[in-house]
């Protein structure tokens, strides 16, 4: 093997070299007679080297070079190919696809019509179509997906469209035929530099959103991010669902929501229901119960709220609740959900709390032995236990049957978040026996697929 196979960076050898000598290796080439081990031996290396990195180094301006000749002479150079062409099986050129061409050009038509990009994405969301799907001379499969306010905006504004190549800034005319009228894309682009106006750094100011990571939209199951609008010095904030941020007003029956409304709602709700139980029963500390009674919420939430969903259609807003039992390897999840107003024409009601909801009776049996395969693990895991032969003893029952009940906790924690909120009427419908068969499965997606069928033929 010749020396520059190995490495052509005299950065990279170096370091190679200095890891050999930390472990007494020599280099020797069978090609090229040197070895490290002699003065003139890595003189020479270092000259090879300096050779081979130079090498390298023509081959790249080379290649630079004739990639931009070739953009220049509006040649196709490679890269992923876009909507309404294909590359050419004998490669160097794209070749309309007359199918994908007649959506491009509609796609452009439509924003002629509407000067709107989140019009123009809800229309194409509405007949379903896609960004380029393609297949890899690798044979990778790429999908399409459904066009976003990015997406859009990248495909108006290609100058592949209108016959031409874009290169540093500069537009060439291409060798492959135009789908588009030249004088409509430059309309569109025209209007797109109009709209970026000059670059500027980025003015970043703080937002005081309180369920930032925490508040997600029930309807499409995203994250609702935190935003503002300004009105005569007024800062109003919100909280937005992305997937309507990213797809159109319309594609999200929930859209936004107004920060203060659902920050006020949930700081109540919490208050009420902690106010009525010890604070120690949700393993919380003192030092952040007293911050939160003199207004500070963000720590509690942190400690205490696991996920926050939010349906705008009908205002619910479900609280989902970690609380310790005992030591932090035991975790006992609630869920409570409570209404908030919806926006009626321009008034919105004030809210205010409901009382907090009585409590229900004894949770089924299901769900008990659930909970209580949770407390024998940590008995054991905590060490207060030595084994689960002790703790057979210690509960008078067998240890056969401490066996049974243990093997329910390595359900799915999607499984037992179900059966532990099961309602008494539906949870006689799932015995334990079938919930042991299923937690034997030692894979959780074939767990999974298992207490569907089940759920399936109980029609639950």
């Amino acid at each position: 093997m010749s020396v520059d196979r190995l490495s052509r960076s005299l950065l990279d050898f170096a370091r190679l070299m200095d890891r050999f000598d930390q472990r007494s290796v020599s280099f020797v080439s069978v090609t090229q007679h040197f070895n490290t081990t002699t003065s003139l031996g890595r003189l020479t290396l270092n000259i090879l080297l300096s050779f081979a990195q130079f090498e390298r180094e023509i081959i790249s301006e080379r290649t630079r070079d004739k990639m931009s000749a070739a953009r220049r002479k509006g040649k196709w150079v490679g890269g992923t190919p876009v909507l309404g062409y294909d590359v050419d099986p004998q490669g160097g050129r794209l070749v309309v696809n007359q199918d994908e061409a007649k959506r491009v050009r509609e796609t452009f038509e439509l924003y002629r019509r509407h000067r709107s990009i989140t019009a123009v994405v809800e229309q194409l969301a509405c007949l379903g179509w896609k960004t380029k799907s393609w297949k890899s001379k690798r044979g990778l499969q790429h999908k399409g997906r459904f066009f976003t306010g990015a997406s859009l905006s990248r495909m108006l504004t290609n100058a592949i469209y209108a016959g031409k190549v874009e290169y540093r800034g500069a537009i060439y005319d291409g060798e492959h035929p135009a789908i588009v009228d030249p004088a409509l894309w430059e309309m569109i682009r025209a209007e797109a530099r109009k709209g970026e106006g000059p670059k500027r750094d980025p003015v970043r100011c703080a937002q005081k959103a309180l369920l930032a990571g925490l508040l997600f939209c029930t309807s499409c199951e995203r994250a609702m991010r935190a935003t503002y609008s300004s009105k005569q010095g007024v800062r109003y904030r919100y909280y937005i669902c992305r997937a309507a941020q990213q797809n159109g007003w319309r594609s999200c029956p929930t859209k936004s929501v107004r920060a203060k409304l659902v920050e006020d709602s949930v700081i109540d709700q919490l208050r009420a229901r902690l106010s009525a139980e010890p604070t120690h029963v949700f393993g919380i500390p003192d030092s952040i119960w007293q911050a939160f009674q003199q207004g500070d919420c963000k720590g509690l939430l942190d400690a205490l709220v696991e996920k926050i969903r939010y349906d705008g259609s009908s205002g619910t807003v479900s609280v989902k609740l970690r609380r310790l039992k005992g030591s932090a390897a035991e975790v006992e999840t609630l869920t409570f959900e409570y209404t908030i107003p919806t926006r009626r024409g321009s008034a919105l009601p004030p809210f205010r709390p409901g009382p907090v909801p009585e409590p229900v009776g004894r949770p089924p049996r299901v769900a008990q032995l659930v909970a209580l395969a949770h407390k024998l693990e940590a008995q054991v895991r905590s060490g207060k236990v030595n084994d689960y032969m002790t703790l057979a003893e210690l509960a008078h029952v067998s240890p056969a049957r401490i066996a049974q009940i243990v093997i329910l906790a390595h359900l799915a924690p999607d499984i037992q978040e179900y059966v532990l909120f099961l309602s008494g009427e539906h949870a006689g419908l799932i015995s334990e026996h079938e919930l042991r068969e299923i937690a034997r499965e030692p894979l959780w997606d074939r767990q999974r697929t298992l207490f569907q069928r089940l759920l399936h033929r109980r029609r639950l």
